[in-house]
């Protein structure tokens, strides 16, 4: 089981006209609606591929935020602001940090940006930095990020 990954996860909405037309604003093509039980399901990724999925579902009771994480390559996530705002959608700061660039993670190494969906659900669209983990170093901006890589290239 060491091998598997991630073939689908699970969100919650209370407002699923709303929240389909969301997902579908990211680009996320939708693959099946069951409407008798307010369902949505979206491909991520190349929907030929279907490897990845996302379910949506409207509850009324025991409603509950999530959050679950994008994968982009880096360029991709250079141009996160301008796609989300072009889609009214605002950026959250994370871990302290403001949305002026993305933040990293120094354990993974990974760069995010954090945005959240209609009903409060927080996503992440995160890229994989092609770094050493760094496990002793906070979450940061990635301008700093990559100063301390500069900085040990030279120490």
């Amino acid at each position: 089981m060491r091998n598997s990954t991630l073939y689908e996860t699970h969100i919650y909405t209370k407002d699923f006209k709303k929240a389909v037309s969301f997902y579908q604003g990211l680009n996320l093509v939708l693959a099946n609606i069951i409407d008798e039980r307010k369902v949505a399901f979206f491909w991520l990724g190349d929907p030929s591929k279907r490897e990845h999925m996302l379910g949506v579902w409207e509850v009324q009771d025991h409603f509950k935020q999530s959050h679950f994480a994008l994968r982009v390559s880096y360029a991709e996530l250079l141009q996160v602001p301008e796609f989300l705002a072009n889609k009214g959608i605002n950026l959250s700061p994370f871990f302290g940090l403001d949305t002026s660039e993305p933040i990293v993670h120094p354990w993974m190494p990974a760069a995010s940006y954090y945005f959240t969906d209609p009903d409060g659900n927080s996503l992440e669209y995160i890229a994989i930095l092609d770094d050493h983990p760094s496990q002793d170093l906070p979450a940061m901006h990635l301008s700093n990020w990559m100063n301390s890589k500069k900085d040990e290239k030279r120490g």
